[in-house]
C-alpha cells in the first residue's frame, strides 16, 4: 500500500507536573526537511527528537511543534545577589543626591535586568522516556493519516495506468491497418507521379519493408506494457517509501509513449498517444505526493 507525504498527527499527555502537546504536519518534498519548534527545556534533547522524526517519517516537508502547556504550578527562580548589590549602591547614591525615599529601592532592584531569572530546568531520564512515547504516538497518528491518503493516491494511480494500458491495446489493434495505409499511400504517389508501369514492384517491396521496419512501434508497445506491469508490482511492495521508484518508472512510460507518437504517422494513433500523455501527466502530479 502507498503512503502519502501529506498528513497530520497530534498527541497530548501530562508528564509529572508538565503537559506536553505534540503537533506534526507534513507536506510533499524531495527530501526530509524538518522545521522543529520546542520550549527551551527540550533543547538538550533536540538531536534525539530530530532523529526520532526523521527515522519514522522518512521524507517530506515536516513541521513539528512541541508545546509545554502552563499547569499553573509555581516555577523556581534564581536571584543574582552579586548583580543586585552592584545595582544597589548607584541607586542609593542617586536617591540620596535627589533626596528621595530609599525604602523603595528593593522593588526597583528586582526589576533590573537579569537580577531575577528563571532557574534552568530540564527533564529527568524518566520524563524524557515518557516524552519519547508522546512523540512516537503523534508520529503513529500522522503515519496513519498518511496511509489513508496513500490509499486514495493508489486508486488514482492504478486508474491512470489502466487507462494507458487500454489506449495501448487500441494502438495495437490499429497497427496492421496503419502499415497497410502507409504502403497504399506510397504506391498511390508512385503511380500518380511515375506511372504504374515505370517502377519496379520488387524493389518497391524491399524499400517498403525497410521503411516500415524503421517506423515499427511493436517494441515500444512491449516495453510500455512491461513498464505498466512493473509499476503495478511496485505498488504492491511492502516498502514504505517508493515514490521515487514509481517516478522513475513513469519516466520510462513517458519515453515509450513519446517514441510511439514520433513513429506513428497516423492520426488515429496520434489521438491515442495524446490520451495516454494526458493520463501520464495526471499520474506524475499524484506521484509528487507519494512517500
Amino acid at each position: 500500500m502507498l503512503k502519502s507525504m501529506t498528513g497530520f498527527g497530534r498527541h497530548e499527555q501530562s508528564i509529572g507536573d508538565k503537559t506536553f502537546l505534540v503537533d506534526i504536519k507534513s507536506l510533499n518534498g524531495k527530501q526530509f526537511d524538518l522545521s522543529l519548534k520546542m520550549p527551551a527545556i527540550l533543547k538538550p534533547f533536540e538531536f534525539d527528537i530530530r532523529r526520532l522524526l526523521s527515522e519514522n517519517l522518512l521524507r517530506g516537508t515536516v513541521d513539528c511543534t512541541i508545546s509545554l502547556k502552563d499547569t499553573g504550578t509555581a516555577k523556581p527562580v534564581t536571584i543574582n545577589t552579586s548583580l543586585a548589590k552592584a545595582y544597589y549602591q548607584p541607586l542609593a547614591d542617586l536617591a540620596a543626591t535627589l533626596n528621595l525615599d530609599t525604602s523603595q529601592i528593593l522593588s526597583t532592584l528586582i526589576k533590573m535586568p537579569e537580577v531575577i531569572t528563571p532557574s534552568s530546568e530540564t527533564l529527568t531520564d524518566e520524563e524524557w522516556a515518557q516524552l519519547q512515547t508522546v512523540i512516537s504516538t503523534a508520529i503513529d497518528n500522522i503515519n496513519n493519516h498518511r496511509l489513508n491518503e496513500g490509499a486514495s493516491l493508489e486508486n488514482d494511480l492504478l486508474t491512470r495506468i489502466t487507462n494507458i494500458e487500454h489506449w495501448q491495446q487500441e494502438i495495437i489493434k490499429l497497427e496492421p491497418l496503419r502499415q497497410k495505409k502507409i504502403r497504399d499511400g506510397i504506391v498511390k504517389i508512385l503511380e500518380e507521379r511515375v506511372g504504374k508501369e515505370n517502377y519496379d514492384e520488387n524493389r518497391l517491396e524491399q524499400e517498403l519493408i525497410y521503411y516500415i521496419e524503421k517506423i515499427d512501434i511493436s517494441e515500444e508497445q512491449v516495453r510500455l506494457l512491461n513498464h505498466c506491469s512493473y509499476f503495478k508490482t511496485i505498488l504492491q511492495e511492502a516498502d514504505d517509501s517508493k515514490g521515487k521508484k514509481l517516478s522513475f518508472v513513469l519516466q520510462e512510460v513517458g519515453r515509450e509513449i513519446n517514441t510511439t507518437g514520433s513513429k506513428a504517422y497516423d492520426s488515429a494513433i496520434q489521438k491515442m498517444v495524446v490520451m495516454m500523455k494526458d493520463e501520464l501527466e495526471k499520474a506524475k502530479e499524484q506521484i509528487l505526493n507519494v512517500l
